[in-house]
């Protein structure tokens, strides 16, 4: 069996996110205390106790994300016998989750990656004025005329396809007018259902290009390693182990579109069979199940998971 290592974006989040995690594994509370110490401040505080509208700000959310899947992976290394080198064909993340991808490959050091997506996730809330710009989710419609869709609401401003994350499931972002346009567009091309979304901000667009060029400095200033592991990148549905090649696409993904569905065929077609999600949620796996035939997609965010994975052929064995 060929298994891939995949690790969610924002909307996985949750108050109390990680912490029966940190309780359980001193390998996980490390990850959040090496969190805390390189964003100066006690994330994980937030994440545990909340508010919800704290943890919900996206320079908040992003690294949560990121420490809660990295966690995951210290731990099943520590305690599972995990090794990604030997164990996975391909790692992969769902937006901000490429970063986690990225980290648990070795490509960034915790400590680099916890700060570029502080410093992501604060330069995506400030590229745009809040009300300007807007998301939408197009139910029912593949990606080519869910595409189409967002073409034509453009009228002059900016309407894209921000992520194609398969089973008929399209996001559109850009301009608040516009998406407006394209919810009403969709319905009238048969939609199953037609959204606005509650974001902070239209992500994966072109209205997100200071936030790209902020990007580019930020990753100019990281070291940035060959991943043990191919990288299947959002925004080619392709893999690369080739550091400048991985920050060119990363800076191109924050305004380019997030192509889960193909780059979940890639990895299929590839031969993987088994799609483990490190971090908070389930909602990759339940996409993972959409769009590969036959492909299990298993959720790995607790203790109870952890235990699961290891009473199977997991525990002290190549997976």
């Amino acid at each position: 069996m060929s298994i891939a290592f995949v690790f969610p974006g924002q909307g996985s989040q949750a108050v109390g996110m990680g912490k029966a995690l940190a309780d359980a594994f001193p390998a996980a509370r490390q990850v959040f205390d090496e969190v805390d110490a390189a964003l100066g401040e006690p994330l994980s505080k937030v994440m545990w106790e909340g508010p919800a509208e704290i943890l919900t700000l996206t320079e908040n959310t992003q690294p949560a994300l990121l420490a809660h899947s990295l966690a995951v992976m210290r731990v099943l290394e520590a305690e599972a016998g995990v090794d990604l080198e030997r164990d996975a064909a391909y790692v992969a993340g769902h937006s901000l989750g490429e970063y986690s991808a990225l980290a648990a490959a070795g490509a960034f050091t915790l400590a680099d990656a916890a700060r570029l997506v502080r410093i992501r996730g604060r330069a995506m809330q400030k590229a745009v004025p809040v009300g300007v710009g807007a998301m939408a989710a197009l139910l029912g419609l593949e990606f080519e005329p869910a595409a189409a869709v967002a073409i034509e609401a453009a009228q002059g401003q900016i309407c894209q396809a921000a992520n194609d994350n398969g089973g008929g499931q399209v996001v559109v972002s850009g301009d608040k007018a516009a998406v407006e346009r394209a919810v009403e567009i969709a319905k009238q091309k048969g939609a199953r259902r037609a959204m606005m979304l509650t974001v902070s901000a239209p992500f994966h667009c072109a209205l997100m290009q200071p936030a790209a060029d902020v990007m580019a400095e930020a990753l100019a200033n990281v070291t940035v390693r060959q991943p043990v592991v191919p990288l299947v990148a959002n925004v080619t549905a392709r893999p690369t182990t080739d550091p400048a090649e991985i920050v060119r696409r990363l800076i191109e993904q924050v305004t380019g579109t997030v192509r889960w569905r193909d780059s979940v065929a890639y990895m299929a077609g590839e031969g993987v069979t088994t799609f483990y999600e490190v971090g908070s949620g389930k909602v990759l796996s339940g996409l993972v199940k959409r769009i590969a035939d036959g492909a299990a997609g298993v959720a790995i965010g607790t203790p109870d998971d952890i235990a699961v994975f290891r009473s199977g052929a997991h525990a002290g064995q190549r997976i």
